[in-house]
Parts: structure tokens; C-alpha cells; sequence
């Protein structure tokens, strides 16, 4: 390619640069690359959702909202508490710009209860292993409702609806190991750990049987020398056959989630337009045939 062909490359895309913001995120059929998704007590508080916006420190992204009443409805479920409208703090942040596997940040200044190793096995039993993912408050929260704000954004971003069967179950993990994590000799990431140890058996036995998972539990814990009740045994029992229950469901939505991420559909705007630019530069002679479907999400 001659130095002419390269100059007017250059002159295209400082064209594109001068029209599109730098670091927005692109917006495609009411999907987008980056969702934020805040606790409607934070939503509703100017100076608390400053706070959140300068942790995220992204521009453009969409906004979405979770309320009381969309926590109660898991919560009343599994822990029986009930919010207001003014305890939904949690905030959330997704990024599907690269095809990359899961990252979980978690601002444990704030987050006092739920860790990143929580976040991770139960997003990864929901068939979500890609993205990044970042959690915050405005003050000091659990982070159990945050769950429900991450898999919002991660519908919000791909317009792929994650089945409520999988909502439920992931979210009762966390609530769960929350739970007995409180009340056992381990640390919350000792626990997230030791469960991932236990559903990896579990998916090579494919069982939901009450007995054999109990065993499981008994077996992973003694190996890791943490101490757990027999009633917080049953409440794990019960979480893995749930998410076990729903495995085929949440694998569909991991493919679905991965074949957007893949395709491209989540690659930024800069992204594509280096990689078109990369394409014609190597390309030589062939670089005359230009593709304009590089310009657009798929």
C-alpha cells in the first residue's frame, strides 16, 4: 500500500474520531457495551451517585435502576428480609468491550459482606464467565442485592434475557454462602472456594440428589478443614441443587452471552475501526475491498 492510501486511512478515521466520544460506549437496538446498574437509594441521592460515578469512571454508559421492590423479590424467597425504598445501595458496573474471561473488581471499602470469589461462583453458575465487572456503594453495604443489578446490566448490555429460574438460583448462592459464612470458621472466599469444589463434583456426578450432595459438602469441607453446622450443611444441600436443576438453562445463556462477546457485537467502536485499519494495512492489494459491515455491530 502506498503512502497515499495510508494518509487517507488516517484522515478516515480522524473524521470518525472527530464525531464519535472517545471511551463512550456504542449503543446498538437498545443494547450497550457498558451498563451501570444503581440502587435506586443511590439512583435517587445526587451526591451518592456522583460518588458511584467517579468509582466507575466510565462515560456514555447506560443506566438502569434496581429497586426495592425487584430485591424483595428474591429476598422474600431466600432470607425473608424485606428492603425500603431507601436501603438499596449496591451499585454495579458491566463491561463487555473485550472477549476476555471474567473480571470481578469489588470495592471491599464499601462491600463488607459478598467477595469477589462469591460474585464469581455464582455468576459462573448462571452461565456468565465473561465481562468486567465492578461493584461499589455510596456507604457501607452487604453486596447481596448487587447480584440481581450485575445480571440486570449483563441483559441490559446483550438484550439476551438470563431465564428467572437461573436469577433465583444464583442469587440464593449468594445469600447462602453469606449465610454460612457468618456463621462457620472460614472466610468468605474459603467458602466461595470450597463451592466451586463442590459443584465441579457435583456436574461430573449430574445429580440433585439430597444424600450424594450432602456427602459432597461433607467430604470438599473436612478436605479444606472448615467446620460447617448441620442446618447451614442443608442450606448449602438445598443452593446446589437448585443451581444443579438449572444447569441446562444457564449453559444455553453462556453460549448465547459468549456468541455475542465472540462475534464482536461487544467490541468497541475504536476497537473495530483499528482492526479494519490493521486488515487493510496487511491486506496489500486485497485491501481495495472494503468492507463496511467493519463500521458496524453484528
Amino acid at each position: 500500500m502506498d503512502g497515499k492510501s495510508i494518509c487517507a486511512i488516517v484522515i478516515v478515521i480522524i473524521a470518525i474520531a472527530m464525531f464519535v466520544p472517545f471511551g463512550s460506549s456504542d449503543n446498538v437496538n437498545g443494547t450497550s457495551n457498558v451498563v451501570v446498574t444503581y440502587g435506586e437509594t443511590t439512583y435517587n441521592n445526587g451526591e451518592y451517585k456522583n460518588i458511584v460515578d467517579n468509582y466507575f469512571n466510565v462515560n456514555n454508559a447506560k443506566e438502569s435502576v434496581i429497586t426495592a421492590n425487584d430485591v424483595n423479590k428474591i429476598s422474600s424467597g431466600i432470607s425473608q428480609r424485606t428492603y425500603n425504598s431507601n436501603q438499596i445501595f449496591s451499585c454495579a458496573m458491566v463491561d463487555l468491550t473485550s472477549n476476555n474471561n471474567i473480571d470481578i473488581d469489588v470495592d471491599s471499602s464499601k462491600i463488607t459482606t459478598v467477595t469477589p470469589s462469591m460474585y464469581k461462583s455464582a455468576l459462573d453458575s448462571a452461565g456468565i464467565t465473561k465481562g468486567h465487572v465492578k461493584i461499589t456503594s455510596p456507604v457501607s453495604a452487604t453486596g447481596e442485592s448487587a447480584l440481581a443489578g450485575i445480571m440486570k446490566s449483563y441483559e441490559e448490555s446483550t438484550g439476551k434475557i438470563i431465564p428467572t429460574e437461573v436469577k433465583d438460583a444464583a442469587n440464593n448462592e449468594i445469600y447462602s454462602q453469606a449465610k454460612v459464612a457468618e456463621n462457620s470458621n472460614a472466610s468468605a472466599d474459603d467458602i466461595a472456594n470450597m463451592m466451586d469444589e463442590v459443584k465441579e463434583e457435583v456436574a461430573k456426578e449430574n445429580t440433585t440428589n439430597g444424600q450424594t450432595i450432602t456427602n459432597i459438602i461433607n467430604n470438599v469441607a473436612s478436605n479444606n478443614n472448615i467446620k460447617i453446622s448441620d442446618n447451614d450443611i442443608n442450606v448449602l444441600v438445598n443452593s446446589v441443587q437448585q443451581t444443579q436443576s438449572v444447569q441446562d438453562k444457564a449453559s444455553d445463556y453462556k453460549n448465547q452471552l459468549s456468541s455475542y462477546v465472540e462475534s464482536g457485537a461487544a467490541q468497541s467502536l475504536f476497537d473495530r475501526i483499528i482492526g479494519f485499519v490493521n486488515s487493510i494495512i496487511n491486506g496489500g492489494n486485497s485491501a481495495n475491498k472494503i468492507n463496511a459491515t467493519n463500521f458496524t455491530s453484528k
